[in-house]
C-alpha cells in the first residue's frame, strides 16, 4: 500500500458515554468529530441487539462490545460493519465468542485481500492511530451473505444490502425500517467531503460513477435519520448533499478532461471550486484523489466503466 498522510489528531477513541436514542431501542454511539472514528450503532429487538461498526482497533472494539453487551441485558450479539476499513472493522476479533459476525461477501474478500495492506497503512499515520491498532488480529466473518440479508432481531427486521462498488467494493447499508433508520458508513459523511481510497497502482476499486449511482437510490428512499460514517447525524437532506457533491465533482472534472487539460491542473481547479461551494467542509485532501479516480472513469475507454 502507499504512504499515508500523517494523522495529527487525538487519539482515535469511542466514546461509549455519549450514547444518543435515535429511536425505541436504538442508539449511536457518536463519533463526537473525532477523525478515524466511525458512528456505531447498536440496535435492539426482542431477542437479539445488532452492533454496527467496532471502531478502530481490539481497545475501541473492547468499549463497544462492553457497551453492548450490557445494554442486550442478556438478549444475543450480532455484529455487522459497513465496509472493512480499519475504523469500522478493524476490532471484530474483541467480538470472537461473543457476537455473530454478518458481512457480504465482497466485503469479506475485501478483508482477506486487503486487510494486512490497509492495516499497514494506517499504522503508518503516526502513533495515534498505531497505539489503536496494536494487537489487531484480523477475523474472519462467522457467517457472509450475498447481496441481501435480512436479520431478525424479534420482532424487528434489519435489512443489510450490498449496494456494489461504490466508495469500496464491499460497501453494506445497514437499514431498520420500523424506525425509519440508516446507516451508510462511509457512503456518506457529514460536514467533510467523500472520502476516496484512490490509492493506484495499490487500490483503486473506488468507482465514483458507481458511487452517485448508489446515492441516488439511497436518496430516493429518504429515509427519516440517516447515521452517516462519520459526522454529525441527519436526514434524507444528507444523502442528497453526498449525492448532489459527487455529481458535481465528477460533472466539473469531466468537462475540464474534456477539454484536454491535465490532471494536475483539473485537480487544482476543482479543488479550489469544491472549497468555495463547501468551506466547512473538512476533509479537503479527499477532493484531488476524488478527481483522480473520475479522471480515470471519463467516458473515454478507461477503467471503471
Amino acid at each position: 500500500m502507499p504512504e499515508a498522510l500523517e494523522y495529527t489528531g487525538p487519539d482515535p477513541i469511542v466514546d461509549v458515554a455519549g450514547a444518543l436514542e435515535v429511536a425505541d431501542d436504538l442508539v449511536v454511539i457518536p463519533n463526537r468529530g473525532v477523525e478515524l472514528v466511525p458512528n456505531v450503532g447498536v440496535i435492539g429487538g426482542a431477542h437479539s441487539v445488532l452492533v454496527v461498526e467496532t471502531g478502530m482497533g481490539p481497545r475501541n472494539a473492547e468499549a463497544v462490545l462492553r457497551f453492548a453487551d450490557e445494554y442486550a441485558e442478556g438478549r444475543r450479539l450480532y455484529l455487522t460493519t459497513t465496509h472493512f476499513h480499519p475504523e469500522h472493522a478493524f476490532g471484530a476479533q474483541a467480538f470472537a465468542g461473543e457476537a455473530t459476525y454478518l458481512v457480504n461477501a465482497a466485503q469479506a474478500e475485501d478483508l482477506a485481500a486487503k486487510g494486512d495492506g490497509y492495516l499497514h497503512m494506517f499504522r503508518g499515520l503516526g502513533a495515534p492511530v498505531a497505539r489503536q491498532l496494536e494487537g489487531v488480529e484480523l477475523r474472519a466473518p462467522d457467517a457472509v451473505y450475498g447481496e441481501a440479508h435480512d436479520l431478525d432481531l424479534g420482532g424487528r427486521v434489519v435489512r443489510l444490502r450490498a449496494t456494489g462498488r461504490a466508495h469500496s467494493r464491499g460497501d453494506q447499508v445497514v437499514t431498520v425500517p420500523d424506525a425509519g433508520v440508516m446507516f451508510t458508513g462511509d457512503l456518506a459523511e457529514a460536514g467533510q467531503f467523500a472520502i476516496f481510497p484512490w490509492f493506484p497502482p495499490h487500490d483503486t476499486d473506488v468507482s465514483g460513477t458507481r458511487w452517485i449511482a448508489v446515492m441516488r437510490r439511497l436518496a430516493e428512499r429518504a429515509p427519516r435519520v440517516v447515521v452517516p460514517g462519520h459526522g454529525d447525524i441527519g436526514g434524507p437532506g444528507l444523502l442528497a448533499d453526498v449525492r448532489d457533491y459527487l455529481e458535481l465533482l465528477r460533472d466539473e472534472t469531466w468537462a475540464r478532461r474534456d477539454s484536454a487539460a491535465g490532471e494536475e491542473e483539473i485537480a487544482e481547479e476543482v479543488r479550489a471550486l469544491m472549497i468555495e461551494r463547501h468551506p466547512q467542509w473538512a476533509g479537503r485532501e479527499w477532493i484531488e484523489r476524488g478527481v483522480g479516480c473520475l479522471c480515470a472513469e471519463h467516458p473515454d475507454g478507461s477503467a471503471g466503466e
